[in-house]
């Protein structure tokens, strides 16, 4: 019987790699393990590596990278964001607050350890010590003393005007870098490689942190004290939502690349980063079809609405992805701490660095070929512009 006459259409489901694997072996390399792994959540881990190799590695993709969920605590930012950054593979990132104020202990020289989650948390607390699931340090010595230095870095000239994340992190950044240098420990600290490398940082969500918590509190001694003229440091999210789009259609409709996202977990940074391809379509209205690659890694449901499992294909519905790629995205449902340094491990034993884009330092370029393209655009321009006018000074 010729099941292929019987069933016409069969072969095209049935081209696939052959699940027959080798067997690992003592000489087993974590590329070759990578390679061999044929299905479920593996299988997603597989092909987002390759997709790294095959589509990102390129010279002409724009990587956008998101990161939440406690990633610098569990000590990502040296063992995996910061080789990643140095290979060339993130030319924007955008991370939670939580993230990147964490980041600055390894700056600051002090010490996380490794611990347990079965532990009494009410004795914790009463000891002093703080914990992150089975992360655990000192309240006064970490916490305590990161807001102090934090406070005086931000009492700083450089720091007394309104900005985004963006400018704000490239000056934290310098100032890690210098404490970086000084404790001598090598490259710990996320924020100082970026400023060094001339990546732009962002935070979707700035107050939700101890850093917007820290600003919040100087404002308000600034105000108890009469002394609002001095305290100038503003952070407006309107200039980040700006210059992150700008990125995204310099790379797409000026450079004529193409760009990518790797979504380390969910929430506020993956809306972030997807976020740009709308408020270029939506809101400027102009031209656009969505992001050529994606990888999510995440541990959250799809089917509970939340944005944090929404797969790409719900995306593409939204304009965040270009719908006619959606075979060049990959969504692995895998703890983060586990899928992300071997992606990067991976990354860097398979493909040659990437020239840097540095792109913080074209920051005023990309602002201007935003604003161009939405005025030449955006039909709705001038009767916008006559209602500003009409607003009173």
């Amino acid at each position: 019987m010729d099941h292929k006459k019987d069933c016409p259409g069969k072969d095209k489901y049935l081209t696939g790699k052959r699940v027959l694997p080798q067997a690992s072996t003592k000489d087993s390399t974590i590329v070759s393990v990578i390679d061999n792994l044929d299905a479920y959540n593996g299988g997603r881990l597989r092909a987002a590596c390759q997709l790294l190799r095959d589509k990102y590695s390129q010279e002409d993709v724009t990587i956008g990278v998101s990161l939440a969920g406690a990633m610098t605590p569990a000590g990502l930012g040296p063992s995996t964001i910061i080789p990643l950054m140095n290979h060339g593979f993130v030319d924007w990132l955008t991370a939670t607050g939580a993230n990147m104020y964490h980041d600055l202990h390894f700056a600051f020289n002090m010490p996380l350890y490794r611990g347990t989650h079965n532990v009494d948390d009410a004795d914790l607390r009463d000891k002093g010590v703080t914990r992150i699931y089975d992360i655990l340090f000192d309240y006064q010595d970490v916490l305590m003393e990161t807001d102090k230095i934090l406070r005086k870095i931000m009492l700083q000239p450089e720091f007394q005007k309104e900005m985004g994340t963006r400018e704000f992190y490239h000056h934290l950044g310098k100032v890690v870098n210098e404490f970086e240098k000084k404790n001598n420990l090598g490259e710990v600290s996320v924020l100082a490689a970026a400023y060094r490398n001339g990546i732009p940082v962002f935070t979707s969500s700035p107050g939700d942190s101890t850093i917007g918590m820290n600003i919040a509190g100087l404002e308000l001694l600034a105000e108890a004290s009469g002394l609002q003229d001095r305290f100038k440091l503003k952070i407006n999210p309107s200039i980040d939502v700006n210059e992150s789009t700008a990125i995204i259609l310099n790379a797409k409709q000026y450079e004529k690349g193409k760009t990518g996202v790797i979504l380390i977990g969910g929430g506020s940074p993956k809306n972030f980063v997807l976020q740009t391809e709308p408020q270029i379509q939506e809101v400027l209205m102009i031209p656009e079809a969505g992001q050529d690659y994606d990888i999510n890694i995440t541990d959250a449901r799809p089917d509970t609405g939340g944005l944090s499992g929404a797969p790409p294909s719900e995306a593409a519905s939204w304009g965040k992805i270009d719908p006619t790629k959606l075979e060049e995205t990959v969504t692995g449902y895998i703890d983060s701490t586990v899928a992300f340094p071997l992606m990067v491990a991976y990354v860097l034993q398979t493909t040659k660095p990437k020239k840097l884009k540095r792109l913080y330092e074209r920051g005023d370029e990309l602002r201007q070929k935003l604003i161009k393209s939405y005025l030449e655009n955006n039909k709705e321009v001038e009767e916008l512009k006559s209602l500003i006018k009409k607003l009173s000074a």
